[in-house]
């Protein structure tokens, strides 16, 4: 977790909630998956800023990308320990532009296991500062990449239901903490790193076509009500971003 996420509002809107002088224009994403590029705020200077990155993050040390797992999550618990995260953990934090994520609940086993696809937002309708770590990759040749993974944690009441893990979910007071490397430290970028309360999330099943990462439109978001796959393919899987490789 988390595998997917959902980026729905006028991009004035996070300009605004995040204030960042950049004036992005891009479009609504209704199923953003990994390796994609992705839009986080950073902090450089004393200033925050908007920038586009990959959704899958490589360590700088990383001599060839190709023989790399695809990591997009990195685990609170883990990141202060692991060389992969701790030096962007004290100097490399970031927030993921997003409005809510998607999370599958899995009901039976083998074969024969079905997965309800729901979408969680915040019920306040605000965006969700999902919390992340980011780095840049150097090739041989000299070109860059900038790369970033949304930190998880254990998952709260409300999301326990779905599953055992969710994104860290800043508080709007808190985004400044995360942000600010030089003013608060891995202690106290970690003492944020908890499950969000209960009460500010909203839980809807979406239909099987979330599943499909080609599928971009307003209607993945749309609560469906009851849900029953109807094909192999809509029981596929999403990433399985709880796979984190001999890393951590």
């Amino acid at each position: 977790m988390c595998g997917r996420f959902f980026v729905a509002g006028a991009p004035e809107t996070y300009r605004t909630f995040y204030r960042y002088p950049e004036l992005p224009n891009f479009p609504p994403r209704y199923n953003v998956a990994p390796t994609q590029p992705v839009a986080v705020v950073i902090q450089e200077g004393g200033q925050r800023h908007f920038r586009l990155m990959r959704w899958g993050f490589w360590p700088g040390w990383l001599k060839d990308p190709r023989d790399f797992p695809l990591v997009i999550n990195a685990r609170s618990e883990t990141i202060a320990e692991k060389a992969s995260f701790k030096n962007a953990l004290r100097h490399r934090r970031c927030v993921f532009l997003a409005d809510g994520f998607y999370e599958w609940r899995r009901e039976g086993e083998g074969r024969k296991a079905v997965r309800t696809a729901f979408a969680v937002r915040r019920r306040d309708g605000a965006p969700m500062a999902l919390a992340g770590l980011w780095e840049t990759w150097a090739s041989a040749d000299g070109s860059e990449v900038d790369t970033a993974a949304i930190v998880t944690t254990g998952a709260n009441g409300t999301m326990a239901a779905v599953h055992d893990r969710m994104p860290v979910i800043l508080a709007p007071e808190t985004v400044a903490t995360w942000l600010d490397g030089l003013a608060a430290g891995p202690v106290e970028a970690l003492r944020l790193c908890r499950p969000c309360p209960d009460e500010w999330l909203r839980l809807d099943p979406v239909g099987a076509r979330v599943n499909d990462a080609r599928n971009d439109d307003a209607g993945l978001i749309e609560p469906a009500g009851s849900y029953a796959p109807a094909s192999d393919a809509e029981r596929a899987p999403p990433p399985d971003d709880d796979a984190q490789g001999s890393l951590f």
